[in-house]
């Protein structure tokens, strides 16, 4: 067999199986995406923001106004995106801010748009300060001056471009910078989704997959994915294996309950590593205060997990607090790890509860 110009014959295979796989994971977490805003459950005001708009620009006959989603993820940042697109009847671009390094990646992206499409750039705020320069022009006057060659040789080429919308997502607001941020027509944040809307959510889920379920079971994957329906769908698929190979394929209660435990997710949704990382701030720092590179160290996670993933669904429901000190856990952190908190301590007036 010939092994062609990209190594041997069995890494073609593992790529293809690889790719294969890929796509499939794809197909199915797209088949889940609500296709219009009709079909997407909860986010009520941001809904009704991005209906007005849409609403406006299809009776002028224009182009979207650029807008900024912002909160944790797996919220329907993305999904959002091509809701935008399918309502304006327009194609959404794709891409992530670290992706485009240099402003040639954004004028290949900006001049492949046609009249009207949506731009969606997925964590704008990693996106380089060079690029960010150059997307000030490209969101005002669509329009990019690009810099070719180099010396005595160099000179300046402007490219217009189509009028576009762009859409930037990003879970951390305060990481943009103030000239890109002011530049977005509309800026709204994705909130967690509570129990019901959750609910909604996993039965449509389980309808789409055709995986036959209880209320009951239904109900409990909500209550115990975090408030996000990312979270939520992932749990869907591992219950479901579960029921089979364990039950009649029926996602109930029982089931539910046994396939979650599995996953050491505890009846409010606190994983393994939330307990963790709760445990150390009680047992090694005292409750705290502790700062964030610190507790990445001891519980042996990247520091933008645990800010990304963990934190705010922790702040949120009061199981720590966030000071200019540090992290402090709460009392109701310490109920949750089968600890008492301390009483007596006291953090001082400058130790406030921040917001995320």
């Amino acid at each position: 067999m010939n092994e062609g110009a990209t190594g041997h014959p069995e890494d073609k295979g593992v790529d293809f199986l690889q790719n294969a796989l890929d796509s499939k994971n794809a197909t199915t977490d797209n088949a889940l995406r609500p296709p219009s805003f009709h079909d997407f459950t909860g986010q009520a005001k941001t809904l009704e923001r991005l209906q007005i708009m849409v609403g406006a620009a299809r009776d002028r006959g224009d182009a979207l106004s650029h807008i900024l989603f912002s909160g944790p993820p797996g919220l329907g940042k993305t999904t959002l995106a091509l809701i935008l697109g399918n309502e304006m009847d327009r194609t959404v671009r794709i891409t992530s801010g670290p992706i485009i390094e240099k402003p040639g990646d954004l004028a290949g992206l900006l001049t492949n748009l046609e009249e009207g499409d949506v731009l969606f750039i997925d964590e704008i705020h990693r996106i380089s300060k060079t690029v960010e320069e150059y997307l000030y022009s490209a969101m005002e006057d669509f329009r990019i001056d690009i810099m070719i060659d180099q010396g005595p040789n160099a000179r300046s080429v402007r490219l217009n471009i189509p009028r576009f919308t762009l859409v930037g997502a990003t879970t951390r607001m305060g990481m943009l910078t103030a000239p890109l941020r002011s530049r977005f027509t509309l800026q709204t944040r994705l909130d967690y989704y509570d129990h019901a809307a959750l609910n909604t959510i996993i039965m449509r889920s389980c309808n789409l997959l055709e995986i036959p379920f209880k209320n009951e079971g239904t109900r409990e994957i909500a209550r115990r994915a975090r408030g996000t329906p990312r979270i939520a769908n992932n749990l869907v698929h591992f219950v479901r294996d579960y029921a089979q190979q364990r039950g009649d394929g029926v996602i109930n209660l029982k089931m539910a309950q046994a396939a979650l435990e599995l996953l050491e997710i505890d009846a409010n949704g606190l994983d393994e590593m939330d307990k963790r990382l709760m445990r150390i701030m009680a047992t090694n720092y005292r409750g705290g205060p502790v700062g964030l590179s610190t507790l990445a160290v001891a519980v042996g996670e990247e520091e933008e997990t645990l800010a990304e993933v963990h934190e705010p669904f922790l702040i949120q429901e009061g199981y720590i607090q966030r000071t200019p000190q540090g992290r402090i856990l709460a009392a109701k952190g310490y109920q949750a790890i089968g600890l008492e908190a301390s009483l007596s301590r006291d953090y001082g007036p400058d130790q406030e509860k921040l917001e995320i």
